[in-house]
């Protein structure tokens, strides 16, 4: 990790400078990018603008709990086995994700596209849930995989129906360009946004890797809150068959609809911001 990286990736985190955080502030922050991506000492010294003797300290603490793990050839700290234990227990109790497994069960009309269950944490998209439901491979598809809230038919999904504050706040930071066709022009986004709130569905291309294509629909619980969404990542050749996506959004937007329902949603409501 180069400490310099001025990426949307790293905007987020923290930097102390001469603030005096607590050993738990220090220890979330070094998690938080610990999680992003795994990074020496003195990476995370130079991020958060932290003394090397506090990091080091609070890296060794957190390195005896296993809640991160050190790579013997790079020196650099991951994400520990009981970090993942804990995150595991919040799957267990997920509903949105139990009702998205159950209709997973019960269908047999997704075979052209990856399926995702994602959630908004933080600036990211992340996928909790994935499920393979085509003979190819496409990278970045896996369990745990996040990228920036504007790339991406789920990270727009989830940006859309975020709160209006957050919003506002997302769009002044810098927006990473993931490939050529990423939207980072803030004013094509607010008009892309409005729309995704409007259709309660959203479609790209090419704006996350230059081959594949996306679709997503939210999950609205009982309060017309979004807890997350669904999304189908599929090939070129799938894009550019016409028949194939509209039955893909066909069944995207069922699941959406029987989630939602599973959750407590009914018709009728506009979503909470």
């Amino acid at each position: 990790m180069n400490p310099e990286d001025k990426t949307h990736s790293a905007s987020k985190l923290a930097t102390f400078g001469d603030n005096a955080p607590s050993g738990l502030d220090r220890a979330f922050a070094v998690l938080d990018l610990i999680a992003r991506k795994p990074c020496r000492v003195i990476d995370i010294t130079r991020f958060l603008n932290l003394p090397w003797a506090t990091v080091h300290r609070t890296i060794k603490k957190l390195e005896t709990a296993q809640f991160i793990m050190r790579d013997k050839n790079t020196n650099r700290y991951e994400v520990g086995a009981r970090l993942w234990y804990v995150g595991s227990s919040y799957l267990i109790n997920n509903k949105a994700l139990s009702y998205s497994l159950q209709f997973l069960a019960n269908t047999n009309e997704i075979n052209n596209a990856d399926v995702q269950i994602v959630e908004r944490i933080g600036d990211y998209s992340v996928v909790i849930h994935t499920e393979k439901k085509q003979e190819q491979i496409i990278d970045k598809t896996q369990y745990g995989y996040h990228i920036p809230l504007h790339a991406g038919s789920k990270g727009l999904v989830l940006l859309a129906f975020s709160q209006p504050e957050f919003i506002d706040e997302y769009l002044t930071k810098p927006l990473e360009q993931l490939t050529p066709t990423t939207i980072a022009n803030v004013k094509r986004l607010r008009k892309l946004l409005d729309q995704v709130r409007q259709e309660k569905y959203s479609q790209t291309f090419g704006d996350v890797q230059p081959h594949t294509g996306s679709m997503a629909a939210p999950f609205f619980n009982e309060n017309n809150e979004v807890e997350g969404c669904v999304c189908f990542i599929y090939l070129k050749s799938i894009a550019d068959n016409k028949n194939k996506v509209e039955r893909l959004k066909q069944t995207l937007m069922l699941m959406s609809h029987s989630v939602s329902t599973d959750l407590g949603w009914r018709p009728g409501k506009n979503y909470i911001v």
